[in-house]
């Protein structure tokens, strides 16, 4: 069965290689009906009370030549036939990528004979699959979103192969000092917030891009957010997914302070990931707190929840390669 894992996930990774692929074709496609400038027609002019002179105007960007001579009927219509193509292409394989992720996960548990949580690999494993079936419900719900679909299979190439690459660590049984009902309360809403600050921390950069472009910016990297959706929409999705994920976050480290109340005898012992977490919950309850208060900007609250995901990837990251404690379970050299 840990061979079948290690294979599911490799598949997996070129699943999502070719969604992210298939992805970009539709992003460079983009949607020609929603980008392509409109050329008001003459008799509108006309009947607004603009004389014939002023056919050439526009109510956005002007046109260039082939903007105005191509019919609506062919190259613009076949590029956007095209584009939605590849963008159903690319759910469909994120689809088919979610489910051998989760197979990997199971097998991977399978073979283990406990809950696939006991390193740092088969957190990562987690984490980003709690990510992707995240994503697939809001794409479910909300379809005009599939453009985040580019930057969401992205991250999950990276993560998933540095996973493979740096974290890797054959089957081995659970630590004695993890073999509790706690494991399953505090790691099971450990993964599952974090995997949705994973998916957020996407329309939240998301937002700050597209919100530049909207002001007028049309320099490196805000020209990456033309085809995207409106940056309310974004800001939107980035509060709801933080909204929804911060309480059980606050409910993992209360159920982390009990479990270690009961196994080492002191709830808190500013352990390096329990400070991590502590600074994690102190930046993500900013977020909240800042996107409540209508004096604070909201580009300036979503970057409180980009530091947020930053100090979680410390944690997750930085505190098991460079620091000792007592959550020293990471299975890593």
């Amino acid at each position: 069965m840990s061979a079948v894992s290690d294979q599911l996930v490799t598949f997996a990774i070129l699943v999502y290689l070719i969604a992210m692929i298939s992805h970009a074709v539709e992003y460079a496609l983009g949607n020609v009906r929603a980008v392509a400038p409109r050329v008001v027609p003459a008799r509108e002019l006309v009947g607004a009370g603009v004389g014939g002179a002023g056919v050439d105007k526009v109510d956005g960007p002007v046109p260039d030549d082939s903007a105005t001579t191509t019919p609506p009927s062919t190259r613009p219509s076949r590029s956007a036939g095209r584009a939605r193509l590849a963008g159903r292409i690319a759910a469909g394989l994120t689809v088919l990528a979610a489910a051998l992720h989760l197979g990997a996960l199971v097998t991977r548990g399978i073979a283990a004979d406990r809950m696939p949580w006991g390193n740092m690999y088969e957190f990562v494993l987690t984490v980003t699959w709690i990510g992707t079936a995240a994503w697939l419900v809001v794409l479910w719900k909300r379809p005009a979103l599939r453009q985040l679909g580019l930057f969401l299979t992205l991250v999950m190439v990276l993560l998933l192969a540095f996973a493979e690459l740096k974290l890797y660590v054959p089957v081995v049984p659970l630590m004695p000092a993890l073999q509790s009902y706690w494991f399953i309360i505090h790691v099971s809403t450990i993964v599952f917030s974090s995997g949705i600050f994973l998916l957020g921390v996407v329309p939240a950069v998301s937002f700050l891009l597209r919100n530049g472009y909207e002001q007028g910016r049309r320099s490196f990297p805000y020209t990456l957010a033309r085809r995207l959706p409106g940056a309310a929409d974004l800001e939107r999705l980035t509060f709801a997914l933080h909204a929804f994920s911060f309480p059980i976050f606050t409910f993992a480290v209360i159920a982390g302070a009990i479990w270690a109340e009961a196994a080492w005898g002191r709830a808190w012992g500013w352990d390096p990931k329990e400070t991590w977490a502590f600074i994690s919950w102190v930046v993500y309850a900013g977020y909240l707190h800042a996107r409540a208060t209508p004096s604070v900007r909201r580009n300036v609250a979503t970057w409180i929840a980009v530091l947020g995901f930053l100090t979680v990837l410390m944690n997750l990251f930085g505190v098991n390669f460079f620091f000792t404690g007592l959550h020293s379970y990471a299975g890593v050299e």
